[in-house]
C-alpha cells in the first residue's frame, strides 16, 4: 500500500484496510477474518468477474476459515446495470441471510450495488477490485439510477478493498480508458470548486482537496504507459482512483471533490440511456472523459473574458423568474427526468436580488477567480490527446451524438444538479448560450472537429 493511501486511511471513517499490490488476492480471506470475525460470507459477482477472480477469492476465504454461503452471481450478459431494482435484488438476497457479510468482486456497478444494499440493512462489506475503471471503490455513496434519474445515494464505503494490480491490468483496455476518463475530470472539477469557494457557496476543504488533487498529475501523466500495460502507470492510476474515493468518503457532504460539470455531461447521457443498448454498454468514464474535454474547451474561452467589469443591471434584467426557470426545465426534459431536474434546478435558483449580490461578488472576485482557475485547468487539446492515446472517447460522434444533441447537452446538463459549476456561473452572468455557441462556429473548438458520418 502506498504512503499516500496509508495516510488517507488514518483519517477515514469507513474504510479500514486497502491492500494494493501484486498477487494480493490471497489476502482477501485474512482481511475478511480480521474485520468480520466469525461472520459468514457471500461472494457477489457477475459472470465476468467470477471468471477473473471468483475461484481465487473463494479459495482465500475458505483457507482463512470463513464459512461461505452460495455465491450470488449475476449473468455475464447482458451487463448488469447500476439500477435501484438491482440494489433491491442484492438487498433482499442479503436480508434472507442473517448476518452474512458480502465480499463483492467487481468495479463500479457491482461495488455500488453491494454498497447500497449492505448499507440499507445495516451491514458492512468489502470489495475485490477487478479494473482501474472508476473512482467509486472507496467513495461514500453509490451512483444509482432510480426512476430514470441517476443520482448519488448515501451509503457507507467498503470496510476493505483488495486491489490486485495484475488482475486489474488484465481487464479490457476500455476499462483502463474509462478509469482515466473518470479521473481526469477532477481537473475541471477542481476549477468548479474554486469558483464555489471564491463566491462563498461551498468552501474548499484543503485536506480533502489535497487527497484528490495531490496525486492527480502523476496519475494521468503516462497514458502511453497505460495503453501499453506498464505496471507503474497502472499503479499510479489505481492510486489516484482510490485516493479520489477516499476524498469523497472524508468530505461526505457530496461527491464535490471528485465530480464537476464534466460528470454532468455523462449523467445526462446515462439518463437518456446513450450507449446502453450496445454490449458491453458505453461506460461512465468514457462519457466523463468527453465531458472533460467539453468543459475545458469552454474554460479556455471564459478565462479570456473580463467579468471584473460587466453590465450587472442587464444580467439581472434578463434573469428569468422562478416560474420561467421551471418552465424552461420542463421544456428540456421528458418522462421521469422532468421532476428531479426541476427540483435540482430550483434548489439553486436565485431571486433577482440574490443574483445581483452574486454578480457584485463576481465582479469583485474575478481577478482571483481567473488566476486560480487558470492555474487549475489544462488545455482541452491536451486531454483530447491523452484520451486518444489510452483508447478513450474524445469526439461526440464516436458515441453516436449528433452535433445538435451534443450542443444542447451544454445547457441541459446545467439543470440536473444543484451543485455550483462553471455552467451555473455562465448562466448567472448571462453568457452561457453565447459562449457555448462560439465553440461550434468559426475557429471554435468543435467547429474545427467536424462530425463524421
Amino acid at each position: 500500500m502506498s504512503e499516500l493511501i496509508e495516510r488517507a486511511l488514518a483519517d477515514s471513517d469507513d474504510t479500514d484496510v486497502v491492500v494494493m499490490g501484486h498477487g494480493v488476492l490471497d489476502q482477501t480471506g485474512p482481511v475478511f477474518k480480521k474485520l468480520f470475525g466469525d461472520a459468514k460470507g457471500i461472494v457477489i459477482a457477475d459472470g465476468n468477474t467470477w471468471t477473473v477472480a471468483g475461484e481465487a477469492v473463494t479459495a482465500s476465504l475458505h483457507q482463512a476459515g470463513v464459512e461461505l454461503v452460495e455465491p450470488l452471481v449475476f449473468p455475464a450478459r447482458p451487463t448488469v446495470y447500476a439500477s435501484y431494482e438491482n440494489v433491491e435484488k442484492v438487498r433482499d438476497h442479503l436480508t434472507a441471510l442473517d448476518g452474512v457479510i458480502a465480499c463483492s468482486i467487481g468495479s463500479g456497478t457491482l461495488n455500488d450495488l453491494t454498497k447500497r444494499a449492505s448499507d440499507e440493512i445495516g451491514r458492512r462489506y468489502m470489495n475485490v477490485c477487478t479494473a482501474a475503471s472508476m473512482d467509486g471503490y472507496a467513495a461514500f455513496g453509490a451512483s444509482i439510477t432510480e426512476n430514470g434519474f441517476k443520482h448519488t445515494m448515501s451509503c457507507r464505503a467498503p470496510q476493505a478493498l483488495i486491489a490486485d494490480l495484475p488482475t486489474m491490468a488484465g481487464a479490457p483496455q476500455r476499462c483502463t480508458a474509462t478509469g482515466l476518463g473518470d479521473l481526469i475530470e477532477k481537473v475541471p472539477a477542481g476549477a468548479d470548486w474554486i469558483l464555489a469557494d471564491e463566491l462563498g457557496i461551498e468552501p474548499i476543504d484543503q485536506e480533502v482537496w489535497d487527497l484528490v488533487q495531490g496525486p492527480l498529475p502523476q496519475a494521468i501523466s503516462d497514458p502511453k504507459g497505460l495503453a501499453d500495460g506498464k505496471p507503474e502507470a497502472l499503479e499510479g492510476l489505481v492510486e489516484g482512483l482510490v485516493m479520489s474515493g477516499l476524498s469523497m468518503q472524508k468530505y461526505r457532504i457530496s461527491s464535490r471533490p471528485a465530480s464537476g460539470a464534466g460528470h454532468q455531461f455523462s449523467h445526462v447521457w446515462e439518463m437518456e440511456k446513450l450507449g446502453m443498448d450496445q454490449e458491453p454498454p458505453l461506460t461512465h468514464g468514457m462519457k466523463v472523459g468527453l465531458g472533460t474535454i467539453s468543459v475545458l474547451a469552454l474554460w479556455a474561452e471564459i478565462l479570456k473574458l473580463d467579468f471584473g467589469s460587466f453590465d450587472i443591471d442587464a444580467a439581472v434584467a434578463t434573469w428569468p423568474s422562478a416560474e420561467e426557470m421551471e418552465a424552461k426545465v420542463r421544456r428540456n426534459f421528458t418522462g421521469e427526468m422532468v421532476e428531479p431536474a426541476v427540483k435540482q434546478t430550483m434548489d439553486k435558483y436565485l431571486t433577482a436580488e440574490q443574483l445581483r449580490q452574486r454578480l457584485e461578488l463576481v465582479e469583485q472576485k474575478w481577478s482571483s477567480i481567473q488566476q486560480r482557475c487558470a492555474e487549475q485547468v489544462m488545455p482541452a487539446e491536451q486531454v483530447e490527446e491523452i484520451l486518444k492515446e489510452v483508447g478513450g472517447v474524445y469526439h461526440p460522434s464516436q458515441i453516436g451524438l449528433t452535433e445538435k444533441r451534443f450542443h444542447e447537452t451544454y445547457t441541459r446538463c446545467q439543470m440536473i444538479r444543484s451543485r455550483y459549476t462553471l455552467l451555473d456561473f455562465l448562466l448567472e452572468t448571462g453568457v452561457l448560450q453565447d459562449e457555448v455557441d462560439k465553440l461550434f462556429v468559426g475557429d471554435g473548438f468543435w467547429a474545427k472537429r467536424p462530425w463524421k458520418n
